[in-house]
């Protein structure tokens, strides 16, 4: 049940304590840049987390260089970056060992990796979840490790899964207010938490570009490859792409860093017409995006999907597979082609009908622009300060 706040005002509003709580910080993908919009909405709040490692975030790390991070006890175990996956089974002790009580609202970034709701907040502090999914883990999506094929971890998986998931639900009955990055997200939170939410689309940093006219005129120079990257995970689908343009010998750029060993299984069946990048950063991101033919996007039930939609920032059509968040951001036959299947047969077909089109770089800027950063600090600012003073819009 919702707790009441009708006294609260705007000058209390004003000088409000507010913490901030994401998963863990080891990488920078989609989830991270909210995080960090987060904080620039609210710059002196501190951020609490389970384990913070700048030494794997690469050009990455000097964005969280001068924030109050605070670890939790996980921070002090010698092999912890090893150990993210396990540590999963520690969320109950992680964020129920956070204090807090001296917040008026705590907003709680969940990326789904841990079950970060399960914090034990006092009555007069509210509590507000940006959900970018529940736990794939534990609702048969497909994850990073692929444990299925191993009879002896699937079964442990499976004990482990029974008891985690009513963890999830019992943590998912506390935040006051449940946000959801798409409108793919807040069905699952209304599937299996069996509550309501509030659609707040991701920022996509689009600021870079700076008008319209330089955009068509480096897109009118765009060189003969295409694009693909961010997270390198079983997930993301990189090998399908890798594959089909092992096929078509077309030129490809991989950009980002692998997980879970990943990343070399992608350069073992890669052949010389692939490029692998590593990670990079928004300078050389932005050149690529400018580029780029288009960018192949095959993620497996993508929550949002903040990748392809900077693509389309920078005037770029998307190939993506026809699920999950993409569904909301790519038009198909306008701003780029969503195809059915994810095999070789049917993204090779999605890229010749991208050939045979005429998208214009107009069309996909303007798309893009519907998700910017700006729009999503206004929007949830303005969302959690109408809650604090117990105006909600």
């Amino acid at each position: 049940m919702l707790r009441r706040f009708a006294s609260r005002n705007d000058i209390f509003v004003k000088s409000m304590k507010l913490a901030i709580v994401h998963d863990y910080i080891k990488e920078y993908g989609g989830a991270e840049r909210v995080l960090e919009a987060l904080h620039e909405v609210w710059p002196e709040a501190p951020v609490y987390t389970s384990v913070y490692l700048p030494e794997f975030l690469g050009p990455h790390k000097e964005r969280f260089k001068n924030w109050d991070i605070r670890t939790s006890f996980l921070q002090k175990f010698p092999l912890k970056a090893k150990l993210i996956s396990p540590f999963r089974m520690l969320s109950s002790f992680v964020f129920e060992s956070f204090d807090l009580g001296e917040f008026d609202a705590v907003i709680v970034s969940s990326t789904g990796a841990y079950i970060s709701n399960l914090l034990v907040l006092p009555t007069k502090t509210l509590h507000f979840c940006y959900c970018h999914t529940p736990p794939r883990y534990l609702y048969g999506l497909k994850t990073a490790r692929d444990y299925q094929n191993n009879w002896f971890m699937k079964g442990i998986t499976s004990i482990m899964t029974h008891f985690l998931r009513q963890t999830d639900f019992v943590a998912a009955q506390r935040p006051d207010f449940f946000i959801a990055n798409s409108l793919n997200t807040k069905r699952r939170i209304e599937k299996f938490y069996r509550r309501e939410a509030e659609v707040l689309y991701p920022p996509v940093e689009n600021s870079k570009v700076k008008s319209q006219k330089s955009k068509v005129q480096v897109k009118s120079q765009k060189s003969e490859y295409y694009l693909t990257g961010g997270r390198l995970a079983q997930a993301k689908g990189t090998d399908l792409v890798i594959k089909t343009f092992n096929k078509l010998g077309l030129p490809l750029k991989v950009f980002g860093r692998g997980f879970a060993g990943f990343e070399k299984e992608l350069h073992n069946i890669a052949d010389k017409n692939i490029e692998f990048l590593g990670e990079v950063s928004d300078e050389e991101l932005s050149g690529l995006y400018y580029g780029a033919k288009a960018f192949i996007f095959t993620a497996s039930d993508e929550d949002f999907g903040i990748v392809p939609v900077e693509a389309m920032s920078y005037g770029t059509p998307v190939v993506a597979l026809n699920e999950g968040g993409v569904r909301e951001t790519v038009i198909d036959g306008k701003t780029g082609v969503l195809f059915d299947e994810p095999t070789e047969e049917m993204l090779e077909e999605a890229i010749e009908k991208l050939r045979k089109l005429e998208i214009k770089n107009e069309d996909c800027i303007k798309q893009a622009e519907k998700f910017g950063k700006d729009r999503f600090k206004s929007e949830i600012k303005k969302f959690i300060e109408a809650r604090i003073s117990g105006n909600p819009l």
